[in-house]
């Protein structure tokens, strides 16, 4: 229960985000917006090879998705 983000690379949030019920709408460059049919969310991740998710972007991401830093270790 830690309020620590874990260290997170775009294509396990990819994975999160499918499991969420997020699919993918668009990618424009190194960036998929992904919508969730059920409520319309939108949430926006960066896919930059080898690199991890900066902490604040994923705060915003995790924010977007309606869930805690907490049920996104769950869903990895």
């Amino acid at each position: 229960m830690s309020p620590r983000l874990p260290v997170v690379e775009a294509r396990d949030l990819v994975r999160v985000a499918g499991k969420l019920g997020f699919a993918l709408d668009r990618q424009k460059g190194s960036h998929a917006v992904f919508r969730r049919a059920t409520d319309n969310a939108r949430i926006v991740i960066p896919l930059h090879a080898g690199r991890s998710i900066r902490p604040k972007t994923l705060t915003g991401i995790l924010e977007d998705m309606k869930i805690t830093a907490d049920r996104l270790r769950d869903l990895l």
